[in-house]
């Protein structure tokens, strides 16, 4: 990382303060009563709903609007709850556009999907308002385990694991817990502290210690967590971030676009978060996307964000696409970085055009850019670790690594896509597998 403070163009306060309220609010507001109920009434409440087999953590979708529908949300919320204790989270930052909204009959039918993930936004927030939890947690088995990242995998599988009776410590490498939810979210998504919110909420459960700065292969040993408690889960998601591979990469100006995110959640006010007058963002993701529309919303006058591939080939969701090309990012594709031009600090990327196959074809440009976010791709780190697998630990279908008494999931290991929904499934069903060892090793 950079030191931005040294690079000339990259200043904060570029807008007033009511641009930055205005540019910074959530990106989906939460229904109203009359609101939810309308959406809600759109539902057919199929039999065979294909909403439900599109959601990574199989939510009953057409209960949970029916009990909407009816004028109980917190029953609603509860049927969410059941499957993903992250719901209120996933509900923001999902990409419902490319899963249960897309199948829906609907969207299908007219091109106009019901609303699940606002419906189901509606239904959490208002059970969560209310402050209390809503699952008690079992008595004691005595079983203790070890749960080591803070994220949407570890959290999952931590309350999980509570629920059960069993005694777990949490451990995570950074001051606060949540993270991605914490620390990687586009601020717009998830407002007024969102993510602690869930967290704390989340705890009420019981039975679940946390220890933050504590980070596996600095702090603490996979064989000490072995010896210490009956199970681990490893959580720890992708703490690396690939590089260019360019000459002059660490000219000043350069930056990961994961810590640019992360500096924008940390700060207690948006403005004194220093942005670029023309900014490019290296990626096709949806880290890559946020950080873009971030740069514009901060005051950035130009934001390029440039692929390699087409733009069907784009991690980021049509939707994310769309919203970028909104707030004014321009979106380059077929296009792979080459050099970076400058002395000192950046003030040009070169680009070459490349096919489909990614083959160059001798075409060159240049952007003007005083500061540049990389955004492509995370590796996992660390040397104390199961058996990997194209770069990332081995798991079975139930989470299980290659020692024995170690699960894992999340970024962090082989499974579906890299998503919060997802993680929170691969936690709370390596959870239970994890619960039925521990039974059977009692029994």
């Amino acid at each position: 990382m950079t030191d931005n403070a040294l690079t000339p163009g990259i200043v904060s306060g570029r807008l007033t303060p009511e641009d930055y309220a205005e540019n910074f609010s959530d990106l989906h507001p939460r229904l109203d009563d009359h609101e939810a109920l309308v959406a809600a009434d759109r539902c057919y409440f199929c039999h065979d709903a294909p909403c439900i087999t599109a959601c990574p953590t199989d939510i009953d979708i057409p209960l949970f609007i029916r009990q909407i529908a009816t004028g109980t949300p917190e029953a609603a919320a509860r049927t969410i709850f059941s499957q993903n204790i992250m719901g209120g989270m996933c509900a923001r930052v999902c990409p419902t556009e490319t899963l249960c909204e897309e199948v829906c009959v609907r969207e299908v039918a007219e091109g106009k999907p019901v609303l699940i993930g606002q419906l189901q936004r509606y239904a959490t927030d208002t059970l969560m308002e209310e402050g209390v939890h809503p699952f008690t947690r079992a008595a004691a088995t005595g079983k203790s385990v070890a749960v080591v990242g803070a994220g949407p995998a570890g959290l999952s599988c931590a309350h999980r694991l509570a629920m059960h009776g069993h005694d777990i410590t949490l451990y995570d490498a950074r001051p606060k817990p949540g993270g991605l939810n914490e620390y990687g979210i586009a601020t717009y998504k998830t407002v007024d502290g969102f993510a602690a919110r869930e967290v704390d909420w989340l705890l009420q459960i019981g039975g679940i210690t946390v220890e933050t700065g504590k980070a596996l292969g600095r702090d603490l040993t996979l064989d000490a967590l072995r010896e210490s408690h009956d199970a681990v889960f490893l959580g720890i998601g992708l703490g690396g971030v690939n590089a260019l591979g360019l000459e002059g990469e660490d000219k000043g100006g350069l930056q990961d676009a994961v810590d640019f995110i992360s500096d924008l959640r940390q700060a207690s006010d948006v403005a004194n978060v220093p942005v670029g007058r023309d900014v490019v963002v290296i990626g096709g993701g949806m880290t890559a996307v946020d950080a873009a529309v971030q740069a514009k919303l901060l005051g950035a006058l130009n934001v390029s964000l440039v692929y390699r591939r087409g733009r069907e080939r784009m991690n980021a969701s049509a939707f994310e696409q769309d919203l970028a090309a909104s707030k004014g990012v321009r979106i380059i594709t077929n296009a792979s970085p080459r050099a970076v031009i400058g002395n000192g600090a950046v003030r040009e990327i070169e680009f070459e055009y490349t096919d489909d196959d990614l083959s160059p074809t001798g075409q060159t440009f240049r952007l003007a850019a005083d500061q540049v976010f990389k955004a492509i791709g995370q590796t996992l780190q660390g040397t104390d670790l199961p058996a990997l697998e194209g770069g990332k630990i081995a798991v079975n279908e139930a989470g299980r690594t290659s020692v024995a008494g170690v699960w894992a999931g999340g970024d962090c290991a082989t499974g579906g896509e890299d998503l919060t929904v997802t993680a929170v499934a691969e936690g709370r069903d390596a959870a239970m597998d994890i619960h039925a060892s521990l039974t059977e090793a009692a029994g």
